[in-house]
């Protein structure tokens, strides 16, 4: 497929011709971003497994962000990923996502050659799962969430089909610094030494781009894969937020669109997952909050507490902490963006198998066989991470149970490990045997998706689970050396996809289990892991490479109809000052870059999560009775917080916040806040309030 560019050219008799040259396009491309915010307020927050970490209000909207790539000069399947602001994915997540794209187009968008990516922000409502273990601390089931996800996706893959147009896709990478730690040394020097001499640092630095740009030259799109935790907020925060990968994406966004507002401009970019096992955002370091030391490294604890050790930075809080590492991906991003060369040829293929994870028979070498176990999650997990430590006073070290009763409790309540067990994960000291547990449902996945999306010589390695750097880097030498042995260009890069398409906790190497640190505890199917899933890729690639289709692998359970839930609904809402009522009063002036803030009469966010919508603007009155909307919920610079004041009585009070910005146009402004309220019988009525205007000053 060609398209034609046109060109002005002057001939010295100054008679101006217009000349067209056809340039030529490799792909069809598409790319579509649509708003997946769930419950604003009264959900448990996904990531850190803090059960007193409840939704009141939102920062930063959540969004999927679609695009779909098509070989331009075959009749083949297209490829489409997908990259979500949400902490992970989860099983039944992609198969009711797939249900409803079969249901519109048939078998052109499936499970085989679609891929959901989380870019794992742990500031996004929980409840999604369909595996009992990662939905406790949310009370079970939240089928809210789950809805605003699948609905989200679906609807960013619809904008991207219908924008599809040619075009061509261009490669680079380069090295992104001072934003990234390894949250686990301890776990990672035990890799061996020849192996750690061949890279420079214990995380990866690299950042690789994808460029998107349609036959004309105009910008499509744009995805970026960095390893680095969405955890620059921490486990305090109770906003709904995309973190650092989504206020990354919301500054290119904006660099190539007229709009300022998120998720309204046709340019789409993606700062998706990669392998971020043990990498943290945090640039500052653990420190203990008791004293500002550094952190005893092997255990990470503080006189003995895990509790006391926390990493923070490099921000002087969360938030500005956020900004940072968003705006170091977001420039990395713009700079690989405008300089990328390498253009993407070659096939659009792809290869997915669903795999029993609990029973593969992994080659170690010529002699050796081994095998991975049923699930089950050691002692280190319930330590949590320097990014979020656990509340029980467990550290790192294995076997460590001293001072937990509550755990204690409930590993004696659900039953101990059996013996096969034990020894299947040694040297790990298993806490919770979720693989040996049926009731009320499966409680961690036993069957999960392992899939490569084939780009030209771009490989996508979609991976289920959190790997670490060391395994990430295993896994794509592993398989980029299978392409280029099965005919891929000498210049084939791959790239780590993680958390996509289900979740199945981390992944570590061999030698970094032996450590027992969080992520060691939280690899789920024992010691041989990585292995199994760097055997099973490698099939996939060969598959790819010699063109045969790959094994469907057994299907996996949809328990959706099994799933218990025990969040309670919305029963009504009560305002005896009248629904939006002003509660606050406002000052008549504010100069720029300082702070307005207004209180509100209000009901509950869960009774309309107002899907691209927003429950706040920021209005400047640019001439008599005309005010127009600058900022709505999802820029950095406002807040909305939402708070119960009477379970009792059904009141809420909602708190809208705006920093003005320092360059804010002097003029006149006001604020509005909308919501919708419940009556006893269920109706849902919308509403709004709004304060006297006033005055922004410089």
């Amino acid at each position: 497929m060609a398209a034609t560019t046109c060109r002005l050219v002057i001939l010295a008799v100054s008679i101006v011709l217009t000349t067209c040259q056809t340039q030529d396009t490799n792909y069809v491309i598409g790319a579509g971003i649509a708003d997946i915010t769930g419950p604003a307020a009264g959900i448990n927050m996904m990531g850190y497994a803090n059960p007193g970490q409840i939704s009141s209000g939102l920062h930063l909207r959540q969004y999927s962000r679609a695009f779909i790539v098509t070989d331009k000069s075959t009749s083949s399947s297209p490829v489409v990923f997908i990259s979500t602001d949400s902490c992970m994915q989860s099983q039944n997540l992609k198969l009711e996502v797939i249900r409803k794209l079969k249901a519109k187009y048939g078998s052109l968008y499936t499970e085989r050659n679609v891929c959901i990516s989380g870019t794992n922000t742990h500031s996004g409502p929980g409840g999604f799962h369909q595996y009992l273990f990662y939905d406790i601390t949310s009370l079970g089931f939240v089928n809210e969430t789950l809805q605003a996800y699948v609905d989200g996706i679906v609807k960013s893959v619809d904008r991207a089909h219908l924008a599809r147009k040619p075009g061509n896709i261009y490669v680079n990478t380069g090295e992104l610094l001072e934003s990234n730690i390894n949250r686990s040394p301890a776990a990672y020097i035990r890799n061996p030494p020849e192996e750690r001499a061949r890279y420079e640092y214990n995380v990866d630095k690299n950042m690789t781009v994808l460029k998107m740009v349609d036959a004309e030259g105009k910008d499509i799109g744009m995805i970026s894969w960095f390893a680095v935790h969405c955890t620059s907020m921490n486990n305090t925060n109770g906003l709904v937020s995309s973190d650092n990968k989504g206020y990354a994406s919301q500054l290119m966004e904006k660099n190539f669109t007229n709009s300022d507002f998120p998720g309204n401009g046709k340019f789409v970019a993606a700062f998706a997952q990669a392998n971020e096992g043990d990498v943290s955002p945090n640039t500052a370091g653990p420190k203990c909050l008791d004293t500002g030391k550094p952190c005893d490294v092997p255990t990470s604890t503080c006189n003995g507490r895990n509790e006391q050790c926390v990493a923070f930075g490099p921000g002087k809080d969360m938030f500005e902490s956020t900004k940072i590492i968003g705006e170091n991906q977001y420039k990395k991003a713009m700079d690989l963006y405008h300089t990328a060369t390498i253009q993407l040829s070659g096939p659009v293929d792809f290869r997915h198998s669903y795999v029993d994870m609990t029973d593969v028979i992994v080659q170690v070498n010529a002699t050796t066989k081994v095998k991975t176990c049923k699930t089950a999650m050691g002692y280190s997990f319930a330590a949590g991470t320097t990014d979020g430590p656990g509340a029980f006073n467990f550290d790192h070290m294995k076997g460590d149970t001293t001072g937990n009763p509550f755990w204690n409790t409930i590993v004696n309540y659900i039953s101990a490990p059996s013996g096969e067990q034990v020894t299947c994960h040694h040297p790990k000291p298993i806490l919770l045997d979720t693989g040996e547990i049926s009731f009320p449902y499966a409680w961690q996945p036993s069957i999960v998706d392992v899939q490569i999306l084939r780009i030209g010589q771009l490989a996508i390695l979609a991976v289920p689970a959190e790997f670490t750097t060391m395994s990430g880097r295993r896994t794509r030498n592993a398989v980029t050396e299978a392409l280029m042995k099965g005919g891929l260009p000498a210049n084939t890069v791959s790239v780590i996809a993680g958390l996509s398409n289900d979740y199945a906790d981390y992944v570590t190497t061999y030698e970094e289990y032996q450590q027992q640190r969080y992520e060691g505890g939280s690899t789920i199917y024992g010691p041989h892991t990585l292995e199994a899933f760097i055997q099973e890729l490698v099939v996939l690639a060969n598959d790819m490479t010699k063109g045969v289709p790959s094994s469907p692998g057994p299907n996996p359970p949809d328990l959706i109809s099994k799933e218990w839930g025990f969040v309670p609904p919305v029963v009504f809402d009560a305002a005896p000052q009248g629904f939006g009522a002003l509660l606050s009063k406002l000052l008549p002036s504010y100069k720029q870059g300082t702070r307005v803030q207004a209180k509100f009469a209000a009901a509950h966010p869960r009774n309309n999560r107002r899907a691209e919508g927003t429950f706040l603007t920021v209005e400047h009155l640019v001439s008599t009775d005309n005010w127009e909307v600058v900022y709505k919920d999802s820029q950095w610079c406002t807040q909305f917080h939402w708070a119960r004041t009477s379970t009792i009585m059904g009141e809420s009070e909602a708190t809208i916040i705006w920093d003005i910005p320092a360059d804010q146009a002097p003029g006149t402004y006001r604020l509005q806040y909308f919501g919708d309220s419940k009556s006893l019988f269920g109706e849902i009525t919308p509403f709004s309030g709004k304060t006297p205007s006033f005055l922004v000053t410089a």
